[in-house]
């Protein structure tokens, strides 16, 4: 009996050894990415607060801000990113073909989406809600109020599907107009030929301010639809997807545990807090373990911010959008938005 243990120990021993040894293999597209010095990265074609680009070309947006903590992540610096716009119809293949490292724009997670298009979500950085945009003088109290009436949509969007879905399921006759440009399907709204414009509430604050008189426009408080949003990635090289789920991670940890773009010289130097210090790369590799540098989350934090700075300064009360916190609020202050533990 006691051989039979000490040989099942012993087996025991090398099966755990093994496991513990277990390393990532290459990433491809890391590779790549140190070769070129820097990271392409996927956008919305102009979403103020989200991902929108100036008259001079530069990007800036809760989207954007992502985009720059993993550049700042994986290269030591947040300009070492390049954006390419992309639309609805468009980027899946951008994505799949590879013309990207990752898309970081408007984009619901989906079942169908994940089994199918060859793609994985990496996180929620949005919690957003389905809802509809009307002329104020409509008087437009709920969204039941909007039957019979036309409505525009992005063509191939999730918002397309779900207000078919909403109407049809409540015996409500309404008209989806769909565009194959984003673009078009607010212009034609815009310029009245549609009732109504259904997106993201998130998505609806930013395009309102590019109205022609934005005062006369409401968002319909009432949402249809919950829609998480996040980082996407193609299917395999396990260790960049590591590395952008990990990275968003990072910047919501920070402001659940009080690091900030001010304060993370000083949190490195004196923090006592093991999270704290695994996080800004004070102890325990965790940054060698993905093939990056371990002062990686600090890089990130102290050039881009955590989670809440950047949410206040693009589509926060500091912000032109003046969005609430709600959902994406941190979770210990009512809101949906966690991580889980640096350990």
């Amino acid at each position: 009996m006691r051989v039979f243990a000490s040989a099942v120990s012993a087996a025991f021993f090398v099966v755990a050894s093994s496991a513990g040894a277990q390393q990532l293999a290459p990433s491809p597209t890391l590779d790549a990415i140190k070769a070129r010095g820097h990271i392409e990265c996927g956008v919305h074609l102009g979403l103020p607060g989200f991902s929108f680009a100036n008259d001079k070309g530069e990007w800036t947006g809760l989207d954007v801000d992502y985009c720059k903590s993993l550049a700042a992540a994986v290269l030591g610096d947040a300009t070492k990113v390049k954006f390419t716009p992309t639309s609805v119809q468009q980027r899946w293949a951008v994505l799949q073909s590879g013309q990207v490292d990752l898309l970081s724009r408007n984009t619901t997670i989906t079942f169908s989406r994940n089994a199918t298009l060859g793609v994985n979500f990496q996180g929620i950085n949005f919690y957003e809600g389905q809802t509809f945009v009307v002329r104020t003088k409509a008087k437009v109290a709920a969204v039941k109020d909007l039957a019979d009436a036309t409505i525009c949509v992005a063509a191939g969007s999730t918002e397309e599907k779900m207000a078919a879905d909403w109407f049809r399921e409540r015996n409500l006759k309404v008209t989806i107009i769909n565009f194959q440009k984003n673009d078009d399907a607010i212009s034609a709204y815009d310029q009245g030929r549609c009732d109504a414009y259904t997106a993201g509430i998130g998505a609806l604050a930013g395009q309102r301010i590019k109205f022609k008189n934005p005062e006369e426009h409401q968002i319909l408080s009432e949402i249809i639809s919950n829609d998480p949003q996040g980082p996407v990635t193609r299917w395999g090289d396990e260790r960049w997807q590591l590395i952008v789920r990990w990275v968003l991670n990072g910047t919501i940890a920070a402001e659940a545990l009080g690091v900030t773009s001010k304060n993370v010289d000083e949190m490195k130097a004196k923090s006592a807090n093991s999270e704290v210090r695994r996080l800004l790369g004070v102890e325990g590799k965790f940054g060698e373990m993905m093939g990056i540098s371990n002062d990686w989350m600090f890089n990130a934090i102290k050039q881009v911010g955590n989670y809440g700075e950047s949410y206040e300064r693009t589509v926060g009360m500091g912000s032109p959008l003046k969005l609430p916190r709600g959902a994406n609020q941190l979770w210990t202050k009512g809101g949906l938005l966690f991580t889980p533990p640096f350990q």
